[in-house]
């Protein structure tokens, strides 16, 4: 296992899609990749999951039975910054749009390449990690505060530099 990889083993992706077929091309490419994977056939799985344990990404389908996609990301939203990535039929410019408004991070439309959505779920998680870094680090004048942990629940801050 590369580098990558390892950072990766302790990451938790959320699947959120209907389609069997789907779950298990996108699992099959996450796994591979060293990400935990959990699955969710429908909308109120799905939140019940992130609230339970909260992932690190979620995948999300828009045309999902009971709560739909969009609603799913709404809760997510008002849950957690927690990084989405559309996965979906809908390609229509309105869908793409609503569905980055409501806070998807990106957006790709099916059929779809394995390779890409994995390249787009490294990178929204780069950029995830990046911004919870600049949360986590206090600049005031010449002091800077870095929690190290204690940007962390149950964490403790350990690290001053001036």
């Amino acid at each position: 296992m590369n580098r990558g990889q390892d950072e990766e083993v302790s990451k938790r992706v959320l699947v959120v899609d209907d389609e069997p077929k789907i779950v298990e091309v996108v699992g099959d490419y996450l796994r591979s990749a060293g990400f935990s994977v959990t699955y969710a056939a429908d909308g109120e799985r799905a939140v019940a999951l992130a609230r339970a344990r909260p992932p690190d990404l979620v995948v999300l389908d828009l045309g999902l039975p009971g709560l739909d996609g969009l609603d799913v990301a709404r809760d997510l939203r008002r849950a957690s910054p927690v990084p989405i990535i559309m996965l979906t039929a809908r390609g229509a410019e309105t869908d793409r749009v609503l569905g980055l408004e409501l806070g998807a991070d990106d957006y790709l439309v099916k059929p779809f390449s394995p390779r890409e959505l994995l390249a787009r779920v490294r990178a929204v998680l780069r950029r995830a990690e990046g911004l919870q870094s600049e949360r986590e680090r206090f600049v005031v004048g010449d002091v800077v505060v870095d929690p190290g942990d204690g940007g962390k629940p149950g964490g403790r801050v350990d690290r001053y530099r001036v």
